[in-house]
Order: C-alpha cells, then sequence, then structure tokens
C-alpha cells in the first residue's frame, strides 16, 4: 500500500505577499514568531520575508500541527459568477516560491487534511454525513489520478485545448498543468479554501470512514468528475474534454423512478425535457436540504435545476464579440447542431449578419453566450418578435448548474438526506467503479 502523500497546492501570487503566522514557524535557516509579515522580491529575484534575504524558494514549516498560516483577499471563484476575495487560513507548510517576476504561495499539505478542506469548501460542513463521504471519495480519487507520481502513468497534458477549422472553433478546458505545485485551490482543479471554520466533527469522521479509499475502474484510479447539478442526466466525458471515453463516466438519469430515458441528443426530445421538470434526486427545491449542503454564495444562485436568462440583440451580439474577438453583427440564430446524452450543447452554430462560426465545447459555449458562465450547456433557444428576419431578443431556458459529468452534488446530497449510504450514492453515479482502500 501507498504512504499517505503530501499535496502541494497553489493559493495566490503577487508582487508582494501578506501573511501572518499564529504561532512559531521554522524555515532552514531561522525561526519566526507569531505575527504578521510582508514577503517581496529582491532586485536579483530573491525572496525577502522580515529582513532576511533567502533564494528564490523558502518554505516555513510549523512547529505544532495545529498551527495556522493566513493570507488576506485571495481570490475564489475565478472568472465564475460567484468570484469574490475572502481571508483564508491554511494548516501544513507555507512555501514560497520566486516564478515569472512573482511570488507565488504554495500550501504543501498532507492529503487527508487537503481533503478536509475541500470537501468543506465544495459544499457546506454541515452536510449530510454520507454524503460527505461520497464527496471524499471522489475528491481523494480525482486528485490522485491527476498525480503521474502517485499513478505510475506518464503525464498528460492539461489545460486548454483548441482547434481551429474553417468557420469552427472547438474549445476544452481540462485542470491545467501546474509546474510547481500539484493543483491550484480554486474550482478549475477542487475548491480549497484552508481552514473553513468551525470544522464540524462529521468532516474528521467522514475522513477517518474513508480514509485511503478511491474508485478504481480497469486497474486504475478513476478520474472522478463532479458538477453541482446535473438536470437530470449526467453527461459523457467526452461531450465535455477529449473523446476519450470513460466507462464510469457515462450517461443515465439521476433518479430511480426512470428507467427509459428520451434520446437527448434529438432537438425536440431535449426541448420537452428541457422545458419540464422531470423527477431526479437534484431536482430539491427544499429550503432544508439546500441549506445544509450549499455554501452561502452558492445559494445566492436560487435556480439551478431549471433556469431561463434573456438578452436583448444588443445585449447578446456585445458578449459574443467581446467574447470571441469576432464581430459577428447582428445575431440572426443560435442553432444547437449536437448534443449530448443529457440534453447538452456539445456544437452551436452562431449566424450573423456579418460571418457565422460553429463553437464547441460545453464550457465554452458557456463562456461565449455570458459575461461569466451560462450554468450549463443544456438550454434550448427562444427568439423574440424579429425585425427584418432579425431576432430583437433570445431567451435561453436552461438545465443544470455545471457539466453534469459524474456526481452530482445536489443529487447526491439528496440521496444522502434519503438515508442513502455512500456506497450506493458512489455506485449510482460510478456503476462501473469499484470502491479500493489504497493507503491506510
Amino acid at each position: 500500500m501507498l504512504k499517505e502523500p503530501r499535496i502541494k497546492v497553489g493559493i495566490v501570487s503577487g508582487d508582494k505577499i501578506q501573511f501572518s503566522l499564529s504561532d512559531v514557524y521554522v524555515t532552514g535557516e531561522c525561526d519566526f514568531c507569531a505575527g504578521n509579515y510582508e514577503a517581496f522580491l529582491t532586485m536579483d529575484g530573491k525572496i525577502s520575508v522580515g529582513g532576511i534575504v533567502f533564494g528564490t524558494e523558502v518554505e516555513f514549516a510549523p512547529v505544532v500541527d495545529e498551527s495556522l498560516f493566513s493570507l488576506e483577499d485571495v481570490m475564489i471563484g475565478v472568472s465564475f459568477h460567484w468570484q469574490r476575495n475572502m481571508r483564508q487560513s491554511f494548516r501544513g507548510a507555507l512555501l514560497l516560491v520566486a516564478h515569472n517576476s512573482k511570488i507565488v504561495c504554495v500550501n504543501n499539505i498532507s492529503l487527508e487534511q487537503y481533503l478536509e478542506s475541500v470537501i468543506s469548501s465544495e459544499m457546506r460542513s454541515t452536510s449530510f454525513l454520507e454524503f460527505l463521504k461520497a464527496h471524499a471519495v471522489i475528491s481523494r480519487s480525482w486528485l490522485l489520478a491527476q498525480l503521474p507520481q502517485i499513478t505510475g502513468e506518464l503525464p498528460v497534458e492539461k489545460g486548454i485545448k483548441q482547434e481551429e477549422a474553417e468557420d469552427m472553433t472547438i474549445v476544452w478546458y481540462d485542470r491545467e498543468d501546474h509546474n510547481i505545485f500539484d493543483v491550484c485551490a480554486d474550482d478549475h482543479c477542487q475548491r480549497y479554501q484552508g481552514v473553513v471554520l468551525p470544522l464540524v466533527p462529521q468532516i474528521r469522521e467522514a475522513l477517518s470512514a474513508t480514509r485511503g479509499e478511491v474508485l478504481i475502474s480497469g486497474g486504475r484510479i478513476c478520474d472522478a468528475r463532479f458538477s453541482k447539478c446535473c438536470g437530470g442526466v449526467t453527461e459523457l466525458y467526452e461531450s465535455c474534454w477529449d473523446d476519450t471515453p470513460h466507462q464510469y463516466l457515462q450517461s443515465f438519469a439521476d433518479s430511480e423512478k426512470i428507467s427509459e430515458l428520451p434520446d437527448l441528443r434529438d432537438e425536440a426530445e431535449a426541448e420537452k425535457f428541457i422545458m419540464s421538470s422531470p423527477d431526479a434526486f437534484c431536482n430539491s427545491d427544499s429550503k432544508d436540504i439546500l441549506s445544509q449542503i450549499l455554501n452561502d454564495y452558492d445559494r445566492e444562485t436560487a435556480d439551478f435545476f431549471r433556469w431561463k436568462i434573456s438578452y436583448t440583440q444588443q445585449d447578446i451580439s456585445t458578449i459574443i464579440k467581446n467574447k470571441t474577438g469576432t464581430d459577428f453583427g447582428l445575431i440572426k440564430s443560435l442553432t444547437p447542431l449536437k448534443r449530448g446524452p443529457s440534453g447538452r450543447i456539445v456544437l452551436l452554430r452562431i449566424d450573423g449578419t456579418k460571418c457565422s462560426q460553429t463553437i464547441g465545447k460545453e464550457l465554452y459555449i458557456r463562456r461565449i453566450l455570458s459575461l461569466t458562465h451560462l450554468y450549463s450547456s443544456a438550454f434550448v433557444v427562444k427568439v423574440g418578435e424579429c425585425h427584418e428576419g432579425i431576432p430583437c431578443s433570445f431567451t435561453l431556458h436552461g438545465a443544470g448548474w455545471g457539466h453534469g459529468v459524474g456526481l452530482c452534488q445536489i443529487g447526491a446530497a439528496v440521496m444522502a438526506s434519503r438515508g442513502y449510504d455512500y456506497e450506493r450514492i458512489l455506485s449510482h453515479y460510478f456503476a462501473a467503479a469499484k470502491l479500493c482502500k489504497i493507503y491506510v
């Protein structure tokens, strides 16, 4: 079995870094007492803290395990609609690295301590215990699947993939490759917001009960994806990222009452489904349940199972021009050309008075049609009154929040509220995978 890994998490970077220490931290050269500090780069690119000049890297290690270091104005939800700054505190060591004329703050921490924060940051720490157990397993699985030093596999290039052909732009986004740390702290990897206080007992209970457990399929750790709300049907991996099918990331109804799904790749069936309110675990408006599982800023998104957004012609044409860098003129139509089995649009045709283009995949579509992001690409388009063949407005009726692949967080939490244990929750969302303990 493996030894519990340590993880390097990139938190923030800047010209100067202000941080505070709750207790004594040691470096290779000296001790730093509790207090406030500022790190900056010298003219020759070295890191200076408290009047002491180090090299291009310095690590502050806590003498006491429960000590905390804190950072001001850490941005979360970068480029998403919930973007904001927070003060955050962290266990483990603080690593400062000079990189590209900036100082990068990295948290060097044990994997299980990292997960304490992730499952408290992704959803509320007051969530149902069995849901927290399920999330601990998938968060652990996803992270370890990304690390070639753990899997023993050759690293796969990550980041933004873009393919351009005549009148077509296909873009998909995976987590970025990180050279000086394993994962970042934001939604682009997994939400990691340090010590979320108060740390309620069920967080540690969930981690203790599942310690070292991951999902395995085909002898490999599963790249266990998750999103906030699938909208009633989960999506295929290849609809959102590269075209490699994953046996454990399939499309199915988020319900035990629906045995047969309509073909949501068909436009008429997709419209009928999206404009309805089908039975699904994630089809919940229970304030008691949602207040237990959603963080405060996530509850600002009131309508996530079904949603609607309207644009004037000026709004939509300006947004598309600004997001693509292409002047389409007035927008004549937005036409889905390909949908995934959850109804999410994979290819969308934009026709304007000046030019036309097909775009994909799902996240790129969401970004192009919104100032931030649409909640999902599972939507149907309704046009308003036309003037000389040009619509005066567009209304998008949508389903779900996120890419819809893998575990549906709200659906899983609702399952837990109804008495399902974490093993049953995981088998619902990852039917082709099995649980395996890889370290104790």
